[in-house]
């Protein structure tokens, strides 16, 4: 991990706060934390926003603890898209036929310069946009 900027999608968050998955949540916690303390941990507002969502109807979280947690993950590099980022994950859409929320990821992922998009909703080993995807949870990633 030495100084590799990591780009990280929602759902590798929330499963750091899902206790029906241990695994997954000890993986989550783990990777998100090493980053975040090395500096190299990147998100965007999107993601943010989705883990709001995700851990109060998904997880079930207060808004109040839920709001706590995204403070916490705010500390992290944060990607501002702006107009032409949506134009150009559109583009992306429509080139690899990824959904336009996965195609805004990976843009978002590609524009922070990032080597690495860790994630379980993309192939694990593509290189989309010029990012590696890792599935952190695949046990050979671990």
């Amino acid at each position: 991990m030495n100084g590799i900027l990591a780009f990280f999608d929602t759902n590798v968050l929330v499963y750091a706060d899902d206790t029906s998955s241990p695994t997954k949540q000890d993986c989550g916690i783990a990777l998100f934390a090493e980053h975040l303390g090395r500096g190299t941990a990147v998100l965007s507002l999107q993601v943010l926003q989705e883990y709001f969502v995700a851990a109060t109807r998904k997880l079930g979280l207060a808004p109040d603890i839920a709001q706590r947690k995204v403070e916490v993950l705010a500390r992290a590099r944060i990607v501002q898209l702006h107009a032409a980022d949506v134009i150009a994950a559109i583009e992306l859409h429509r080139l690899t036929k990824l959904s336009f929320w996965d195609a805004l990821i990976v843009h978002a992922a590609r524009s922070a310069g990032v080597s690495v998009l860790y994630s379980e909703d993309f192939q694990d080993g593509a290189v989309l946009g010029g990012v590696r995807v890792v599935n952190p949870f695949v046990t050979t990633n671990r």
